[in-house]
């Protein structure tokens, strides 16, 4: 959705400057290369510099991204000088006059508070200095101001008025979009955070006591699920990277399935089929393991024989289709549904929502858990992956601490 809505703004750009620059580029054609007429030229010439602004704004608003977008937006205007500011200074100056940056801070109050834009004269007595007016557009994200795009030049012109104007929201539209940006990284990172607390207290206990019981029994026995322990828990609470990737999933699961199968032995058997060329399909960070325990803890609920989990990744095209199936007591369809829509809250269930929650964000809502159960039929949870995701890259490596 963000990718769309930037890309429609890039579209309408030439609307915005491509009129204020036409004349003159017509007046004085350069070299097309190929581009066909000077009115071709021009709309390229304005599209290309607007994709090369957007980026450094989609990081919001700073004196960094101000100053590497400047240029780029002076340039779409075609004024001697265009600075940008936020509520208390001037964040980047491009071009001449930028002894020009305390008056214009002292005018700015009026439409940093009123969000209105305004044309002024500038008082200048050098006599080099060609700036004489200035035009200012306010930056505002859900109707707040956060900034301002300041336009010199040498005369009034109703034309600079307006492309000001329009460049401005532009602008607001791609610091909204970063606003958005950082909304779904919170969003994504309290989830996250939300999994790590789920992580039972009961699995952690149990795991130290069947670490313990093998501590004079079995001593290597010990040593290996207590290096299995800590290489899940350590995944399990890292603190960098919204994603990981389908190898690096797989490989926690089953430092997890280790601890239970000490502790259950014989009671639970696990397969795993998994295709290698889906391996380095990134997803997002704890999507698969919530599932895995929930498999595991339905799987074995009310039974005193044998359970059995299988896992499969499959390649299915541009997807990845993953596949945890158990054969355990199952669930009621209709609190299922209440469980993914966030009506009742069980154990167990705040995994699965907030799962399909996450899945729904990143890839859309054609993403989301496909989960066939009912009473003592056990439970099928099927996830699909996109190969190729915008925005979707894992930045994990097994070996970081």
């Amino acid at each position: 959705m963000s990718g769309f809505l930037a890309g429609l703004c890039v579209a309408a750009l030439p609307l915005l400057a491509a009129g204020f620059w036409l004349g003159r580029r017509t007046a004085r054609p350069e070299s097309l290369g190929g581009l066909g007429t000077p009115v071709e030229h021009a709309t390229f010439q304005t599209l290309h510099t607007a994709s090369l602004a957007a980026p450094p704004l989609r990081a919001g608003l700073t004196g960094e991204t101000a100053r590497r977008s400047a240029r780029r937006l002076r340039t779409l205007l075609g004024t001697d000088a265009l600075c940008l500011t936020d509520q208390k200074q001037v964040l980047a100056w491009e071009g001449v006059g930028d002894h020009h940056r305390t008056e214009i801070m002292e005018r700015l109050t009026g439409p940093l508070e009123t969000g209105r834009g305004e044309a002024f004269r500038l008082n200048c007595d050098a006599p080099d200095c060609p700036l004489r007016w200035a035009v200012v557009a306010p930056l505002t994200v859900d109707d707040r101001v956060h900034g301002a795009l300041v336009a010199c030049a040498p005369r009034e012109s109703a034309v600079l008025v307006r492309a000001t104007g329009e460049v401005a929201r532009w602008v607001s539209v791609q610091l909204e979009l970063a606003d958005l940006d950082q909304s779904r990284t919170r969003l994504i990172e309290a989830e996250i955070k939300a999994l790590r607390a789920q992580i039972s207290p009961h699995f952690i206990f149990n795991s130290l006591a069947v670490i313990a019981s093998f501590v004079r029994t079995d001593p290597e026995r010990a040593r290996e699920l207590l290096l299995e322990f800590a290489d899940f828990t350590r995944y399990s609470f890292r603190r960098h990277g919204d994603f990981t990737t389908l190898a690096d999933e797989l490989h926690a699961i089953d430092h997890y399935l280790a601890l239970v199968r000490a502790r259950f032995g014989e009671r639970l058997s696990v397969t795993l089929q998994i295709a290698p060329e889906v391996l380095p399909v990134a997803l997002p960070f704890l999507c698969l393991q919530p599932l895995v325990e929930n498999a595991v803890k339905h799987g074995l609920e009310g039974k005193a024989d044998k359970s059995r989990i299988s896992i499969t990744a499959q390649d299915a095209g541009a997807e990845a289709l993953v596949v945890i199936e158990d054969d355990g007591a199952g669930m009621d369809p209709d609190l299922l549904r209440r469980i993914l829509a966030g009506e009742v809250s069980p154990s167990g269930g705040i995994g699965l929502s907030n799962v399909d929650d996450r899945l729904r964000q990143v890839y859309g809502d054609d993403y989301g858990l496909v989960i066939e159960t009912a009473v003592g039929a056990g439970m099928k949870i099927t996830a699909r992956l996109p190969k190729y995701q915008p925005g979707v890259h894992s930045a994990s490596r097994r070996s970081e601490p």
